[in-house]
């Protein structure tokens, strides 16, 4: 490992709990505008549901809930869009031992994080968990113009960091827009195994599989 200069990680699911987030986030809104039902643990395990563990645009998840979900009196759509981005970045969660691990890194890698998604919610993230200083340099899709597994935001890093791909790793949680797409710019990859299943199509082979994040000590 004496050629890797720079570990790069994804954020949901990868250093944020993105299912503990969401399911978080999930409660508070069934605590706002639910109080009148009895019991709705049915209504949690739909709202999950119809997240597609974060990857549906979150207009149409809120116009699928306003549609199926048994409110009092429907709320604009606007006000849970707003509710949304306040509760959902409070509700952020780090995986287990990710702080942790990320500080450890820093003593021998430049360290860096891509993530898909809106700027305002994935850096009211980073922001709310305090861990914007432990990244060297960070990339939203965004903000960027470009998201993954397009090669090019992965390109934007190691133009940063002024390094060939060969002496990176990228570790993150979805087989096509993490290992697949870090793959094809020649970065090494580890997949964080979360909730995202692998896919038989991707010929790439990560360098491991993890399932805790912990797990890196031994390997970098």
């Amino acid at each position: 490992m004496d050629h890797i200069k720079a570990i790069i990680f994804d954020l949901d699911n990868t250093i944020l709990n993105r299912t503990s987030t969401f399911e978080g986030f999930s409660q508070s809104l069934i605590n706002t505008y639910f109080a009148h039902l009895e019991t709705t643990d049915d209504i949690l395990k739909r709202i999950i549901e119809l997240d597609e563990d974060g990857y549906k645009d979150k207009d149409v998840l809120f116009n699928e809930l306003l549609h199926e979900l048994p409110w009092a009196e429907n709320p604009p759509h606007a006000e849970l869009m707003e509710f949304y981005g306040r509760e959902y970045v409070r509700s952020a969660v780090l995986m287990e031992q990710a702080r942790e691990v990320v500080q450890h890194l820093r003593g021998k890698y430049k360290t860096g994080l891509i993530t898909n998604g809106k700027t305002e919610i994935q850096y009211g993230k980073i922001d709310q968990l305090g861990i914007r200083d432990d990244f060297d340099h960070i990339i939203v899709s965004e903000e960027a113009g470009v998201k993954k597994p397009d090669p090019h935001i992965f390109k934007l890093a190691l133009d940063h960091f002024n390094l060939s791909p060969e002496q990176c790793i990228y570790i993150g949680d979805h087989p096509v827009n993490d290992v697949e797409g870090a793959a094809k710019v020649g970065m090494s990859t580890i997949w964080m195994k979360v909730n995202q299943p692998w896919q038989d199509s991707i010929t790439t082979k990560p360098l491991h599989a993890i399932e805790h994040l912990g797990e890196l000590k031994g390997l970098l």
